[in-house]
């Protein structure tokens, strides 16, 4: 990668890349959160432990994201990655720096809430007995 006159990587980053590099890790965050809900061992826990990563991961998702969002508009596509934080020259440019972890943030909470809570339906129609009921 060449580095740009003021010594930062080029080229930028742009928002869709941000937003699928989001979606991948929150892939990965959607196993391990199901992974950690079998490993629940009753019921009731395990539906309770899924509602809360579900909603927990919609509200802070959704946050994360709009927040990443503003600063993207804000910062009017000087967007660098965190490698470049040696370029920061004032309190203003931090934003422009932070900004994809916003939105990677915001991304990865919004794929696994509805996977969370896809898995508390899930989890709440098993049959009695079965592996996923649990206990």
């Amino acid at each position: 990668m060449e580095r740009d006159d003021e010594g930062v990587l080029a080229p930028r980053l742009r928002l869709s890349g941000v937003l699928i590099r989001g979606a991948a890790a929150g892939a990965v965050g959607a196993v391990v959160a199901a992974v950690a809900a079998l490993t629940v061992g009753d019921h009731q826990d395990r539906m309770e432990f899924l509602a809360v990563v579900g909603g927990l991961c919609l509200i802070g998702g959704g946050f994360f994201l709009a927040v990443g969002l503003y600063f993207w508009t804000a910062c009017a596509g000087d967007i660098r990655r965190l490698r470049d934080w040696h370029t920061v020259s004032g309190q203003h440019d931090a934003a422009t720096v932070v900004t994809p972890v916003w939105i990677r943030l915001g991304a990865l909470g919004l794929v696994v809430a509805p996977a969370a809570i896809g898995l508390y339906h899930l989890v709440d129609g098993a049959a009695y007995g079965s592996w996923l009921y649990s206990r």
